[in-house]
């Protein structure tokens, strides 16, 4: 069995959470997420805390339980008080503005680039070279950063371009006469 799905997750004070045979709902300030369930894995809320385990012996029902776990312990978190992802961008003349739930880009390309936010997710710019995306689900703030990063990534001879804060890019030498 899944050593993930052994840890329960306590659910926090204002954080309300639903679940029947085919579907999970986790409500809280910033918002809903809900998950599809399978029947490989049996939830139950004792005391303020999620419990998993396998429904039966398989190896996949063990693998499900911990996936299960870990999804509803971001689910929690992420209602509770919500994912960061803080990209910078590293260039002269590269910019990034926010306008409501739109991005405008210029990293250095003939257009700029107007990137439109998907429900759930906000975007603040603190100064034109920061960018900081805020939300409840995970796998979204996650993805709308990879995407952005996508659109310049870092090169390895200068390291301009989008970088997440705190990421390594690891420089080459330039070519010898």
């Amino acid at each position: 069995m899944s050593r993930v799905a052994k840890n329960p997750v306590t659910v926090p004070a204002g954080v309300e959470v639903k679940f029947g045979t085919d579907k999970l709902t986790v409500k809280g300030k910033n918002g809903e997420l809900s998950l599809p369930l399978t029947a490989d894995v049996s939830i139950e809320l004792n005391e303020g805390q999620l419990t998993f385990s396998a429904a039966n012996n398989s190896k996949h029902a063990g693998a499900m339980s911990g996936t299960i776990r870990a999804l509803v312990a971001n689910m929690v978190k992420g209602v509770s008080e919500g994912f960061e992802k803080k990209l910078q961008l590293i260039g002269v003349g590269y910019r990034a503005q926010a306008q409501g739930t739109t991005l405008n880009l210029s990293l250095g390309f003939s257009h700029p680039i107007v990137y439109e936010m998907p429900e759930g997710v906000a975007v603040q710019t603190p100064s034109q070279t920061e960018i900081v995306l805020t939300g409840a689900d995970k796998q979204v703030v996650g993805q709308v950063a990879a995407e952005i990063r996508n659109f310049r990534p870092p090169e390895p001879y200068k390291g301009k371009g989008v970088r997440y804060v705190g990421e390594v890019v690891v420089m080459k030498e330039a070519k010898k006469k």
